[in-house]
């Protein structure tokens, strides 16, 4: 029996949203470990510390160009495999091989470019990820179903931050190095997210296929002109033809994704020079600076994988721009906080922060977006959503190293406060975003 596209989706137990959404576990494994990790990887290959926002341009650039195309593309796709299941397989198996070999890049140029080909991969499957879980539950649903993907990443996410403090818990020496200076507990993780890519969303895909798409729906998939133009033309059309939340959604994304990449490229070197008074990325401080950001970043993500599922009723009830906006005053708070703390068992504190923030903005904008948008564009507006994400990284990652030294004085710290401050402009954009009335009525 199939279901046409544009009738509601059947309901799904809770055990079936939960492995729906498992692949998320290996995908955001794959994103923790570059927000942990890869400011320290170019700085143990003799990147400047004013240089890293520039180095990290590639996944802005990559979501910019993949994720729109890729969507309206998944929108299209009329494979006997489905619509989405395609992008997935292929940008998880992508994902793996690069994160084998990122590692034991040699130079920092194979470490940029490696860093590229991960992004790109992690984007090809992102949207299309995004858009299956608004194709497969109905919009009651939605809710549990992103806030869940924000559980997952949450869960992965703590993983991917603490995988290399578990390892020297189990007795690995921290200060071992590879010719490349890269710590073999990095490399470790790494191969551990390797495997987590492929195997994760290859559960996802067995236990929950995607719908069957009705021959009415087929053929009129089929009868839209295919093409490279086609797609960018529907990328232009659905750009004109926004609908007046997603527009509102704008600012509230720009400050918060500028935070959050300030916070994710320098919150190490903070805590190496308040912790263990150094800047040098050779010494021991500097890698027990790393080993400190990754067990209270696994915290904050922890909080974020409870948060996620305890805020679905408070979402239901006050809506889901309430709920954001307050979880991002939160987490601007807390990043404020941490350059006055001297103290690692103190940096816990603010984390709480941060993680409820963190939950928030994995979950609670795709559920204003998820309401405010056509069901039969999903994909190409979910790759849309995705350009208000990489555009405000692109301009962060062009305009923080012009300021670092001349605006905030060369100190890693100054910059956790600035991105402090720009949460809480968020917070105060999410209030003024108006989702319709009628979707968040629906009830749970």
């Amino acid at each position: 029996m199939t279901t046409p596209l544009s009738a509601p989706p059947p309901r799904l137990s809770i055990l079936q949203i939960l492995q729906m959404n498992i692949g998320f576990l290996g995908l955001q494994f794959s994103f923790g470990l570059q927000q942990s990790n890869m400011s320290p990887i170019y700085s143990y290959l003799g990147a400047d510390e004013a240089a890293l926002p520039l180095l990290a341009l590639a996944g802005p650039v990559t979501g910019l160009l993949v994720q729109p195309i890729v969507g309206a593309m998944s929108d299209r796709t009329t494979s006997r495999w489905g619509r989405r299941t395609p992008y997935f397989f292929i940008g998880a198996m992508l994902c793996s091989l690069c994160l084998l070999v990122m590692p034991y890049s040699s130079a920092l140029w194979m470490a940029a470019s490696l860093l590229w080909i991960l992004d790109a991969a992690n984007n090809i499957t992102m949207e299309p990820y995004r858009a299956y879980v608004s194709d497969r539950l109905p919009k009651d649903q939605h809710a549990l179903g992103y806030l869940t993907q924000s559980a997952f990443t949450g869960l992965a996410q703590t993983l991917s931050y603490l995988a290399p403090s578990i390892m020297v818990w189990m007795g690995m020496n921290k200060d071992a190095v590879g010719g490349n200076h890269i710590p073999q507990i990095t490399q470790v993780a790494f191969i551990i997210g390797a495997l987590l890519s492929a195997s994760t969303m290859a559960w996802s895909i067995w236990k929950v296929p995607e719908l069957p798409v009705s021959q009415e729906a087929m053929a009129a998939m089929k009868a839209k002109k295919q093409g490279w133009l086609s797609t960018l033309r529907e990328i232009v059309d659905a750009l004109k033809e926004m609908p007046q939340a997603m527009r509102q959604l704008v600012w509230m994304k720009l400050f918060q994704w500028y935070a959050m990449m300030c916070y994710w490229q320098y919150v190490t070197y903070a805590i190496a020079r308040n912790l263990f008074d150094t800047s040098d990325p050779t010494s021991t401080g500097f890698r027990d600076a790393v080993l400190v950001n990754g067990q209270i970043g696994g915290f904050y993500n922890a909080v974020a994988f409870v948060a996620a599922l305890a805020m679905v009723p408070f979402t239901r009830k006050w809506g889901a721009g309430k709920m954001h906006a307050l979880c991002l005053v939160a987490a601007g708070l807390g990043m404020m906080a941490i350059p006055q703390i001297k103290s690692q068992a103190l940096l816990f504190i603010p984390m709480i922060g941060i993680g409820l923030g963190w939950a928030s903005i994995m979950g609670n904008p795709y559920v204003m977006l998820a309401r405010s948008i056509p069901a039969e564009r999903t994909g190409v507006y979910m790759g849309i959503f995705n350009m208000f994400i990489v555009i405000p990284m692109l301009i962060q990652g062009l305009t923080l190293p012009l300021i670092y030294r001349s605006l905030l004085g060369g100190d890693p710290r100054n910059v956790l406060i600035l991105a402090g401050c720009l949460l809480i402009l968020a917070a105060l954009a999410t209030l003024r975003v108006k989702v319709p009335e009628s979707d968040t009525s629906k009830p749970a």
